[in-house]
């Protein structure tokens, strides 16, 4: 599958005030209409989701927001970090097409076929 390449964490922009930024984990669905990619990102409202295309390439910015509390943590499981994560695009895709959704903790992006190589039934003329 050529949908997405192996995902990227890496980041080439400032840290912002030093937050650690990590891979969230992903699934990658294949249907005869496209990609669906659901990506696992607790604690990242909508509006602090950044998506974007650029050269061949998915960019997901996922940023948690922070809570002030005045209260000390005593034990911490998740990591209190933003999310990126850099895809390259399988060419059959639409990018004009893409959406993308959040809802509790699951971003949901839908990468469509170009209608061009989607799969289509010829008929035979009689």
């Amino acid at each position: 599958m050529n949908a997405v390449a192996n995902g990227d964490a890496r980041t080439t922009e400032a840290p912002r005030a030093a937050r650690p930024v990590v891979a969230p984990p992903v699934n990658i669905i294949e249907t005869n209409d496209g990609y669906t990619l659901e990506a696992e990102i607790p604690g990242v409202s909508r509006d602090g989701v950044d998506i974007t295309v650029e050269e061949n390439q998915l960019i997901i910015v996922g940023r948690r927001t922070k809570t002030d509390s005045k209260a000390q943590v005593l034990y911490r499981e998740s990591a209190d970090a933003d999310y990126r994560r850099v895809f390259e695009l399988d060419p059959a895709v639409d990018a004009a097409k893409i959406t993308a959704n959040v809802e509790q903790g699951v971003l949901t992006i839908q990468l469509p076929f170009s209608e061009q190589v989607k799969p289509r039934k010829i008929s035979i003329a009689e």
